[in-house]
């Protein structure tokens, strides 16, 4: 399973609800028939968002982007905002989701060497503690074999949970970072606008 990962900034927040109502008509229209699933992430205060959409295959993203950006140009980017990035990620695992209204996204550096052992040590130590943090709503782990990267994102029924979850979050989160030889690069915070994980199945 792969994950396209685009980035927005300078996104119009007057008109949030409408571009979420038009990105949900595109699922329920299956306008990307091959995508097994989705997360859409909103900073209201920062202006940005990502829209992650999941897929099979990395041959199966590179098909759906000429959709993708027919779909853009439906949108006036005033109102998305300015692409900035789109980039494709291996995931890892994946479970939860239902029910999420935020999350926090943790990105850490290493050797891409390191990234498996990462990966088992989150699997195996970090996650059974993050499961049972109040509000605990689900997690992605998207990982970048060729920079040694891995976006992990934590889902929580709401923004309180979240903030109450931050000291944990923190010591968790650096032991995972020394697990896997890696740096934390940088933590961001936010709504959670879109999930549909239902299809996934990664464990």
């Amino acid at each position: 399973m792969h994950a396209r990962v685009a980035a927005f900034e300078n996104l119009d927040t007057s008109v949030v609800d409408d571009l979420l109502g038009r990105v949900r008509q595109n699922i329920d229209a299956n306008r990307i028939p091959d995508a097994q699933g989705g997360l859409m992430l909103l900073d209201r205060v920062e202006r940005k968002s990502l829209g992650i959409t999941f897929f099979e295959s990395e041959q199966k993203i590179r098909a759906a982007e000429p959709q993708f950006e027919r779909m853009g140009d439906e949108i006036p980017e005033a109102q998305r905002g300015r692409r900035t990035s789109v980039q494709v990620y291996e995931v890892a695992f994946a479970t939860g989701g239902e029910g999420a209204r935020a999350a926090r996204v943790s990105v850490l550096e290493g050797s891409p060497k390191s990234l498996d052992e990462g990966t088992r040590l989150a699997q195996d130590q970090i996650l059974p503690q993050v499961r049972q943090l109040s509000g605990f709503k689900g997690v992605v782990s998207l990982v970048d074999r060729e920079r040694g990267r891995t976006k992990l994102i934590t889902l929580w029924e709401s923004d309180e949970a979240l903030h109450a979850s931050e000291e944990q979050a923190n010591h968790l989160r650096q032991r995972a970072a020394e697990g896997a030889a890696s740096r934390i690069v940088g933590v961001e915070r936010y709504e959670v606008a879109l999930a549909e994980l239902g299809q996934l199945a990664i464990r």
